[in-house]
């Protein structure tokens, strides 16, 4: 993180985290508090490790790091975590190959302690305990919504249909009211997932089992677009390191921090941090101890539903659809 972007931060957050001195001790400043936290949520270190780094108690690092995060959440997560300008994003999914659509969703496995008396709700078929996130992004990598905080037992789409982005895709006021259409049928914004979601007239997910040509094309099509997410879980987890490791704070506590970790990329990301490709394959080798699990499909499909895939399938054969 840049200095610009460090006293950014540091700025805004610095109302909210000051602290008096008392007859005991002087306060530790809030700058020291902020960076205190940004380095424990990007190194996989302990709390001791990062005491020691700046001269404070483990305890200290901890309280600081659960302040932070707090108002991290508290004062940014509206300003941060948001969708912009829908047009700039159906234009930069149109530019990779996919008509009319405004993000792609998938899920991803935090590694976590076990959660006292709930251990067994959290381990996953890997074998290790994490706790569930699912994020939608732009195209660019950016999170425009997230959900923090469930256990590896519920199913991407229970997740899905549980929380408040699925009730706005539903009603139909997640997106503006904009329509194309494709061949003779009309298609809404749509959102890109894998086979884990469940196909709706504004979800659209690949093809299974035995492929015909045009089907090739459309998975090709979607897979493309689908990248982001994965490259911006990627970006993030190599940005944010203590995402890598089971993280050792209470049930309450964990979700708070992935959030305030999601809120940081997407800072560093509006503000055009450098991003070294370095970053991404040392992180890779930390989260080989940590192989994500492989997620189920979901097959129900909704009436009407399939006409929209055959058109943009059509589409994509003679060439008729956005590229």
């Amino acid at each position: 993180m840049l200095k610009g972007t460090l006293m950014e931060l540091h700025d805004f957050l610095s109302p909210a985290l000051k602290c008096k001195n008392t007859t005991m001790r002087a306060a530790i400043t809030v700058h020291k508090r902020v960076v205190i936290t940004l380095w424990k949520l990007a190194m996989p270190d302990s709390y001791q490790s990062v005491g020691n780094q700046f001269g404070v108690g483990k305890s200290t690092v901890g309280a600081a790091v659960i302040q932070v995060t707090n108002m991290i959440e508290e004062l940014l997560l509206s300003r941060v975590v948001t969708l912009g300008n829908v047009q700039v994003i159906v234009d930069g999914f149109a530019a990779m190959g996919f008509p009319n659509c405004g993000g792609a969703i998938d899920g991803t496995h935090i590694p976590i302690l076990a959660p006292e008396h709930q251990g067994s709700q959290y381990i996953n078929r890997k074998g290790y305990f994490s706790m569930m996130l699912q994020a939608l992004v732009d195209h660019k990598g950016c999170f425009t919504n997230i959900n923090v905080g469930w256990p590896r037992k519920v199913h991407h789409a229970r997740i899905f249909r549980s929380s408040g982005l699925f009730e706005k895709l539903q009603q139909g006021t997640f997106f503006p009211d904009q329509k194309i259409t494709v061949g003779d049928v009309e298609m809404a914004i749509v959102i890109l997932g894998d086979p884990a979601y469940p196909l709706m007239p504004w979800l659209r997910k690949p093809y299974t089992g035995s492929l015909d040509s045009r089907q090739e094309l459309f998975n090709y099509r979607l897979s493309k677009c689908r990248m982001v997410v994965g490259c911006a879980f990627g970006r993030l987890k190599a940005l944010w390191r203590s995402l890598l490791t089971r993280i050792d704070l209470s049930k309450t506590n964990i979700p708070i921090v992935i959030t305030a970790c999601f809120m940081l990329h997407n800072i560093c990301e509006s503000n055009g941090e450098t991003f070294m490709v370095g970053w991404e394959v040392e992180a890779n080798c930390l989260a080989a101890d940590y192989v994500q699990p492989d997620t189920r499909v979901v097959s129900r499909v909704q009436d009407g539903v399939v006409r929209i895939g055959a058109a943009l399938k059509t589409s994509f054969m003679t060439g008729q659809a956005t590229v």
